[in-house]
């Protein structure tokens, strides 16, 4: 790592917030080792900072100046964030530059960058524009929050709401043809639009509450077939006024990102419907919304010490209550519903052990086990190396959050193994 000194002399910059980044190629199932990071001043080539990454991809963690948390605490405040521009390069592979990466003060960014093979590509620059509470985006339309169902002889064929292995995302209107459309991990695409949406030093349950409303209204659209139904070919819009806000190649917060990975099957709804609850939300500021989940009210409401459930209640009714999901698409096995560490045995552990010398094929940080279906200290330090690789809490105990991660880049190693 090497410093230069930092060009940004404003005043305001008096807190600080991480910076990490993860460089892969293809996928998220092969690391890109030894790419050349560089962290400049936004708008300029003033490089504050170069870094390397590691053999699994990765950049130590730095921190960078922002601006004051009170900022991000009230909606009439200054900008609440401290924007940096990242380039990458590697030998062999297209340049990279991120536009706009967001830091937030007491909050750590991760920014994942795909490589791809220099003959395919000139530099890729992507902008990352304000997020919605600083930006200006249109306002939702309204909708309603249960939606009729077709006949039984329309597009819906799921028997009960389940998580999909991938969204489509159409970034743009629904009739603009123009846009392109992304295929996005679910958990990716949760994690996107809630680091869009909401500030990520907010209270963990405001949270929570805001990220179980996103995954409602995906869920929601998934479950009805919304866009499919009306003949379009994508699962939801990027665009505020219909869907939410997504922005490809945007940075996510792991503040956000270790919450979704522990509540992304959980959606919202109400007795006697079966669709997850096509819960709408606004600022609450800008925009009055009567129903709908207010941003910056649930922020109140957290940092009163309200649960999740009780801000949700709040907005969407005394009888809102969360349901899981009963199927993840695109897993191999599923959760076995208790959490598992030292001492286990069983073919669960077993699963653990093959799925993790697989990714430790390109994961080389992450040690080889033997495949025995004993729990011991070697799996433990494995399953840690793997949480500290892709941006968990390193306990070494195999919860909800971790199986579906390995699961999840096992499934990404495997099919890289078979191209």
């Amino acid at each position: 790592m090497r410093f230069q000194e930092n060009p940004n002399t404003n005043a305001d910059l008096i807190d600080l917030g991480g910076l990490q980044v993860h460089c892969f190629d293809i996928s998220v199932g092969r690391p890109a080792p030894n790419a050349t990071v560089r962290v400049l001043e936004a708008g300029s080539e003033n490089v504050i900072v170069e870094l390397a990454t590691n053999a699994s991809g990765l950049t130590e963690a730095i921190n960078l100046p922002a601006p004051p948390f009170e900022y991000s605490m009230m909606p009439d405040l200054p900008q609440p964030f401290s924007t940096y521009d990242v380039s990458v390069s590697q030998e062999g592979a297209a340049p990279v530059l991120i536009r706009g990466v967001q830091i937030f003060p007491g909050a750590t960014a991760l920014q994942n960058i795909q490589l791809l093979p220099e003959q395919t590509s000139e530099l890729m620059t992507i902008t990352i524009p304000d997020p919605v509470l600083w930006g200006d985006f249109p306002p939702k339309i309204p909708e309603d929050m249960v939606k009729e169902l077709p006949p039984a002889t329309g597009l819906v064929v799921l028997p009960q709401p389940v998580v999909p292995e991938f969204v489509i995302v159409h970034a743009g209107v629904p009739r603009d043809a123009s846009a392109p459309n992304y295929y996005v991990p679910f958990k990716d695409y949760i994690k996107n639009v809630a680091s869009s949406e909401i500030y990520s030093n907010w209270p963990e349950n405001t949270l929570r509450a805001n990220i179980h409303a996103i995954i409602s209204v995906t869920l929601n659209r998934v479950f009805t077939e919304w866009y499919r139904n009306m003949g379009f070919n994508f699962t939801i819009t990027n665009s505020t006024a219909y869907d939410q806000s997504f922005t490809f190649g945007r940075n996510i917060f792991q503040e956000i990102s270790v919450l979704v990975d522990e509540i992304f099957t959980s959606y919202i709804t109400k007795p006697d419907i079966q669709q997850p609850l096509f819960a709408q939300y606004c600022d609450g500021v800008e925009l009055n919304c009567p129903g709908w989940l207010s941003q910056w009210g649930s922020r109140d409401l957290g940092a009163q010490g309200l649960s999740t459930i009780e801000i949700l209640r709040f907005y969407y009714g005394f009888n809102t209550f969360l349901r899981q999901a009963e199927r993840v698409e695109g897993i191999p096995r599923s959760f076995p519903g208790e959490n598992f560490g030292l001492g286990a045995t069983g073919s669960y552990v077993r699963t653990i052990q093959e799925q993790l010398n697989a990714i430790s094929n390109n994961y080389p940080a992450i040690p080889k086990l033997r495949v025995d279906g004993i729990f011991g200290p070697a799996t433990e330090n494995s399953v840690k190396k793997f949480q500290e690789v892709f941006s968990l809490p390193a306990t070494g105990i195999v919860d909800f959050p971790t199986w579906y991660s390995i699961s999840r880049i096992f499934v990404a190693v495997e099919g890289l193994a078979e191209l």
